[in-house]
């Protein structure tokens, strides 16, 4: 049996790894393209996931080595969005690619605990979750292979009204395959670490509802582990219609500036969740539906980001925006430290309700004080070393 503290070793793990990976991977993305280093990140992660059973029946150690490779291998993912918006997005519609790209976390989290669950308590055992979830894995990654170009204008599927609307109000500089990264004038802006701060901040309570909701569900709520997997998978899965439309909401809104609607966005995004957030520990154990819809909520606002800091980040780097998004990625690294740490700091007795109360108290209130910071310093504007012209985003009548 796997103890708390081991747990956190566990999830500490696979954060490292992605921590130590962002940078390289993001060099192998601006050098090569997405297609190949996410391709073989992809085979990493499903030969570490394969080998996760025959580990946790050997060596404690071993499975942390294999939960390392599987953060290195998942260091790739958020960098792969960002390249993907950069190069295919219009800048008109940044937060419905953003939305949809990054709304494999509320799937894979949806398939995982709802078919997880079910396996466990089959004849088959919890070892084939991890044979099932690898057999998958390979599968779509072939596919990305087969599919991806990295630019539009390689391909004989885009059709030149196609480009034209992909290119629309970008810049020469933007649309330049050869263009190096200005790291130190990424790192010394002041838009972009804000659009971090907000970024850690909310990345904190998604880690903290993805990774510890079902042991909250099962050791306090008291559901059993069937129902766990139900409600999780459910809380996890309504918010994906919520961040879909308010995507498109937020590129396609003309009643109000593109900054006002960031602002707006954002603050139901961080200032929403943390609000919600906060709360979920002061409800009755007997409560538990209440419980229930507090996570909900909680994950609903987070739906909404994309038309919040994470569009900040994109129309404001331009062309650097995977940069910028992989750095959010290194963020929820962070998360996956700060969490599981704030968790132990906090919860001894997993079942005893009060314990977590603190837990959901200061995550909460972070949130609130980097959302109040955001109506300081967001701006639509692209950033000066993007050598973008400073003409506002047309909104896309198609």
């Amino acid at each position: 049996m796997i103890l708390l503290g081991e747990k956190k070793w566990i999830l500490w793990a696979v954060a490292l790894g992605t921590m130590i990976g962002t940078l390289p991977i993001n060099v192998l993305y601006v050098k090569f393209g997405a297609r190949f280093p996410f391709f073989l990140a992809g085979l990493t992660s499903i030969i570490s996931t394969a080998l996760i059973p025959w580990a946790a029946g050997l060596n404690y150690w071993i499975l942390i080595l294999l939960r390392f490779i599987q953060g290195l291998a998942y260091s790739a993912d958020f960098a792969a969005i960002g390249l993907i918006t950069v190069r295919w997005a219009p800048l008109t519609e940044t937060a419905t690619f953003i939305a949809v790209m990054t709304s494999f976390t509320g799937i894979s989290s949806t398939a995982t605990n709802s078919v997880t669950g079910v396996i466990c308590e089959s004849s088959l055992g919890w070892k084939w979750s991890y044979y099932l979830h690898a057999a998958v894995g390979l599968f779509l990654f072939c596919l990305w292979y087969i599919v991806y170009i990295d630019h539009p204008q390689d391909t004989k599927r885009v059709s030149c009204k196609e480009l034209s609307k992909i290119e629309k109000s970008k810049s020469a500089a933007h649309l330049d395959k050869s263009t190096d990264v200005p790291y130190g004038k990424l790192l010394t802006s002041p838009v972009i670490w804000c659009v971090w701060l907000n970024a850690f901040f909310e990345m904190s309570a998604v880690i903290v509802c993805s990774t510890y909701m079902p042991i909250y569900f099962h050791e306090v709520l008291g559901f059993g582990v069937t129902e766990t997997g139900f409600w999780v998978a459910l809380v996890l899965f309504i918010w994906l219609p919520v961040r879909w439309v308010s995507a498109v909401m937020s590129d396609k809104m003309t009643c109000v500036g593109e900054r006002a609607k960031m602002l707006m966005f954002n603050t139901v995004a961080v200032g929403g969740t943390g609000a919600f957030f906060a709360v979920i520990g002061f409800i009755p154990a007997e409560n538990k539906y209440w419980s229930v819809a507090a996570f909900t909520m909680t994950m609903c606002c987070v739906g909404v980001n994309s038309g919040g800091f994470y569009k900040c980040g994109v129309l404001h780097a331009r062309q650097y925006a995977h940069v910028v998004i992989a750095a959010i990625q290194w963020t929820k690294c962070v998360a996956l430290f700060s969490a599981p740490a704030m968790v132990a700091l906090f919860v001894t007795t997993e079942s005893v309700r009060t314990q977590w109360i603190g837990v959901y108290l200061v995550f909460g209130g972070l949130m609130q004080i980097t959302n109040l910071l955001s109506y300081c310093i967001f701006t639509d504007k692209p950033a000066s070393w993007t050598n973008s012209d400073e003409k506002p985003v047309a909104v896309s009548k198609a």
